[in-house]
Formats: C-alpha cells, sequence, structure tokens
C-alpha cells in the first residue's frame, strides 16, 4: 500500500504540472490482496491513474467487486498451436544462438512441440532452446527430447477457475451416465493435486441428489469411497474414486430426494407453525394424556401388512405430496408400493 500512494503521489504531481494521466501497469494483480487493491479505488475514480492489471487468474474470483466494476476485462487466450509453430520456425531462423548450434528438427516435432506447449509461447520457446543445447551442434531433436525436457505438467489450479470447471465438468458428466468423461476430469483434477477428500464429499452428495433411491446402494458405495480413500491416502486413493465414479456413473438418477425435499421446504415456508396432530405427539407425562397428547394414535404394525389409515400431515397440508418417485430403478418398486399402499387404505376406509 505504501509503494502504491507512492506511485499515486507522483501520479497527482504529474497532473498538475503537466496535466497529464499516469498509466500504472500491475503484473499478477491477483497477488494484492484486498486492502491493496482497496487503495487503488479513490484515484482510479478521480482519474488520477489509468490502471491496467495482468492476471493469469479470473479476475471474478481474484479482483474486489468495487475495483472489477470501473474497468474493463479483456481476455488473451492461449495462442493456437498453428501460431505456436510460426514462432518456433522464427527462432529457428532468427535467433543468433540458435543458427549456431544448427538443430535438425521436422516439421512433424515442431509441431509435437506446439501442440504440447499448452498455448504458451515461453513454454514452447525454452523447451526448443534447451532441447537445442541438448542435442549439441548440428544434433536431432525428437518427440522423445521434448517430453523429457517438458515433462509437462497437467495445468491445474485449486482455488483457481480450472478448480471449478473440472469439479463441475466431472459433476455433470457422473450426472449425465457418461464414465469416459467422468473419468477423464476426475484424472485431470488428481495429476493436478486435487484433495482426494474433495472430490469424495461431492460424490457423496451426488449419490444422494442425483441417484436418490433409483439405487439406494448408490450413496453406500460413496460412502465407503469417502472412508476407503481416507484410509489408503494417496497415491492408491485413486482406486475407490475411480470405482466409485464408474459405479455412480452408471447407475439409474432419480432427483426426487431434492425435489421432494424443496417441495418440503416450500410447505415449511407456508406453514412454519402448522400443528403436529394431537395423535403424533410424544405424551411422557400425566398432563400430556390428559391433553389428548398420543391419543388415538394408531400403531402400523397392529395391522394387516403393516398399513393402517391415518393422518400424519398437519391439517393446513391435507393431502400434500412432495415425494413423487420416478418410474426408473428402485423407485419404481417405490412407485408400486406406494399405490398398492393408497388403494389398500382406501379400500379398508369403504369397509
Amino acid at each position: 500500500v505504501k509503494d502504491v500512494r507512492a506511485v499515486v503521489e507522483r501520479a497527482k504531481d504529474r497532473i498538475k504540472r503537466e496535466n497529464k494521466k499516469t498509466v500504472l501497469f500491475i503484473d499478477e494483480i491477483h497477488r494484492f490482496n484486498k486492502a491493496q487493491q482497496d487503495a487503488f479505488l479513490p484515484y482510479v475514480e478521480k482519474g488520477i491513474i489509468v490502471l491496467i492489471g495482468a492476471t493469469t487468474e479470473n479476475p471474478s474470483f481474484e479482483v474486489i467487486r468495487p475495483l472489477l466494476s470501473r474497468t474493463r476485462v479483456y481476455i488473451l487466450y492461449p495462442l493456437l498451436p498453428e501460431h505456436i509453430e510460426i514462432l518456433i520456425k522464427r527462432a529457428l531462423e532468427r535467433d543468433e544462438r540458435m543458427k549456431e548450434i544448427s538443430p535438425e528438427i521436422s516439421d512433424e516435432t515442431i509441431k509435437f512441440l506446439a501442440e504440447i506447449s499448452g498455448g504458451d509461447a515461453r513454454i514452447a520457446l525454452d523447451t526448443l532452446e534447451i532441447a537445442a543445447e541438448t542435442a549439441g551442434k548440428n544434433g536431432l531433436i525428437d518427440k522423445e527430447i521434448i517430453v523429457n525436457i517438458l515433462q509437462r505438467r497437467v495445468p491445474y489450479d485449486k482455488k483457481g477457475e480450472e478448480h471449478y470447471n473440472l469439479i463441475s465438468a466431472f459433476i455433470k458428466s457422473v450426472r449425465g451416465s457418461d464414465p469416459d468423461a467422468a473419468l477423464y476430469y476426475l484424472a485431470r483434477m488428481l495429476e493436478g493435486g486435487e484433495d482426494p477428500m474433495f472430490i469424495a464429499r461431492r460424490l457423496v452428495i451426488l449419490a444422494s441428489e442425483d441417484i436418490g433411491n433409483a439405487d439406494p446402494q448408490a450413496i453406500v458405495v460413496a460412502v465407503a469411497c469417502k472412508e476407503a480413500v481416507e484410509f489408503v491416502g494417496m497415491p492408491e486413493g485413486f482406486l475407490p474414486l475411480s470405482q466409485a465414479t464408474i459405479y455412480l456413473a452408471t447407475a439409474p438418477k432419480s432427483n426426487s430426494a431434492y425435489l421432494a425435499y424443496k417441495e418440503a421446504k416450500r410447505a415449511v415456508k407456508e406453514f412454519p407453525d402448522a400443528p403436529v396432530p394431537l395423535h403424533l405427539r410424544n405424551a411422557p407425562t400425566e398432563l400430556m394424556e390428559k391433553l389428548g397428547y398420543g391419543k388415538g394414535y394408531r400403531y402400523p404394525h397392529d395391522y394387516k401388512y403393516g398399513v393402517v389409515k391415518q393422518e400424519y400431515l398437519p391439517e393446513e397440508l391435507k393431502g400434500r405430496r412432495f415425494y413423487h418417485p420416478k418410474l426408473i430403478g428402485y423407485e419404481r418398486k417405490i412407485a408400486r408400493y406406494l399405490e398398492w399402499v393408497k388403494k389398500y387404505l382406501n379400500k379398508k376406509g369403504k369397509e
């Protein structure tokens, strides 16, 4: 903040003396904390400085909202492989050191280097330079040298945009019943250093939210996966994660449990204080018994098939349905059972 203020003071002086604004370029602005970014605000608003910030992170996450709202965001996309090919060939033709070493490199290897550089010209040119020095004067640069030098890491930031992009793609692939895509994103995350417990927890949530009672075993598999990952740790933790991912991706899908709770929650907002029917209330004291607590409750196990006609919801919600099972997997059996219970109780009620 002290350095920022010093720059601003010089900018103020420049405006007074020359009537010119100062362009302030901040590289890696995401490294500035909230207080440091706040320090720019009044001077940006007054037009004392023209702020240009560069960042490799998503500014939505790394730049404070007041500052972001007063700026324009320009996205610089990674270079395409064909662009990097041009730069590599230009370096081979024009760079003095490259002309001195004069390495032998095929168009196929140049294309390979361009593709494996991840859109980053610096990576491509640095790799080319090291490869040329390794091969020696008039030496051959092949794919094997490129791979050995580059030792390509998976681009991944556990706190940045890619973290959210990959977990989103992973969950949506499992939800969409595509085990291959799900495994790809799982590997991307694990090879990039993602916390395996974070992935395991998301699988537990997914098992209930997106599969539910279409396959009640899904939550068992997901919880077992979480416990196994916690128990064995990494690197072997990929095994239970892979197994659980495949199981959940290939399980029948239903979000009816999720939707049912949302409906019940909506009902609570409508009737937050609806009284519990007396026959369902607990009666631990004599006074409560005299007040009718628990009176008239029918114990289902005393009746044939373990069901008996009685109202469980408050009077205001009588007849309201929250749970609508999908006709898939085990929920089909649930739907058939609920339909049978309804018909059976209606029939008993008429007798």
